[in-house]
């Protein structure tokens, strides 16, 4: 068996590839859409935009177009990617299970009944915002509190905690979707429900880019202890390693990520449970690796994804579901090496 708690991260050619890809694609993103934008044409605005010089009426509107329409849908969509994937190969690592998400332990089911409670008590997107976070992670809180409550810190409890806040706030979002009302609040939850990036701002990717990349950061940090507890609690516990804290910190950092997603784009599927084994294929199962090419791939995926919602049909596809509709073709290619990328 391998040793994949002593060898360092090297960022290898497959690592430099994915990120001249991701790169590369948020490029050609920016000269997609409606008003479509020839690669010359964005290279003279970059320019015109580095040198200070006065825009003309035709390079403003460009501008406005590059860079309060198309560069927040960029910069959220590798954001909400990358920290999805990351997430989700946090939590299969301390898990050792292929299926699990960043789901799991409720956060997103929190934070979708705190949004659409947000919808209801005020019009005000802040408002909305604050409260799918602080339900997000009050999800996952419920989940830990249950564990706490039973003094069995079994993975096995963890997963039957994060079923029943999933189950609690589903419910209670249930409710608030039949109270809601169905001309004006209703259509509102079920549109932000699907998942989408039309109306995120600049300043909002800006502001949740810090805490974002800071847990990714920190989960990239924690790999080779992922390493180890992917081994068994016992073999991690005779190679020195505290689990109960380090579980802890890897299951709060993969949280605030999802948490901070769901404000930002609302629900998005599937790219968490799917993204780290398309992952293990190319880098394998060490997670020194696995995890920055778990952010550059989830940022790779979502960004097409979304190229393909805005630009397919004359109406925007909701950006959740279309990543549901490419994802379960995908997973069923994917699942029949999913072995080989565990293995190694």
């Amino acid at each position: 068996m391998r040793d994949l708690t002593t060898r360092p991260m090297i960022v290898d050619y497959r690592l430099a590839g994915l990120l001249l890809l991701l790169v590369l694609m948020s490029v050609l993103s920016l000269t997609l859409g409606r008003y479509p934008i020839a690669l010359p044409e964005l290279v003279q605005v970059l320019v015109g935009l580095g040198s200070g010089q006065v825009a003309d009426e035709g390079q403003q509107v460009l501008r406005n177009v590059l860079f309060e329409i198309r560069l927040p849908r960029i910069l959220a969509a590798v954001l909400v990617g990358a920290g999805l994937s990351v997430s989700g190969a946090a939590f299969q690592a301390i898990f050792v299970n292929p299926l699990v998400s960043p789901g799991l332990l409720g956060v997103l089911a929190g934070g979708s009944f705190g949004a659409a409670l947000g919808m209801i008590i005020s019009d005000h997107s802040l408002v909305v915002q604050v409260s799918a976070f602080l339900f997000g992670l009050l999800a996952v809180l419920i989940a830990l509190g249950i564990v706490r409550v039973y003094r069995n810190e079994s993975l096995l409890m963890l997963v039957l905690g994060g079923i029943i806040s999933s189950g609690l706030f589903t419910a209670l979002l249930s409710i608030v979707k039949y109270l809601a009302d169905p001309y004006n609040q209703l259509p509102a939850i079920v549109y932000w429900l699907m998942g989408n990036l039309s109306n995120v701002e600049l300043s909002v990717v800006l502001t949740l880019a810090l805490p974002m990349l800071a847990g990714i950061l920190l989960l990239a940090v924690y790999a080779r202890h992922m390493n180890v507890l992917s081994m068994g609690d016992e073999e991690a516990r005779s190679l020195g390693i505290d689990t109960r804290r380090v579980r802890l910190v890897i299951i709060l950092s993969a949280t605030l990520i999802s948490a901070l997603t769901v404000v930002m784009a609302g629900m998005i599927g599937w790219i968490g449970l799917i993204v780290p084994h398309i992952a293990r294929l190319i880098v394998g199962p060490d997670n020194g690796r696995l995890v920055p090419a778990s952010a550059l791939l989830g940022g790779i995926f979502l960004l097409v994804v979304d190229d393909l919602a805005r630009n397919l049909f004359t109406v925007e596809i909701p950006i959740g579901v279309l990543s549901e509709l490419l994802g379960i073709p995908i997973f069923i290619l994917v699942l029949r090496n999913a072995r080989k990328g565990w293995s190694g």
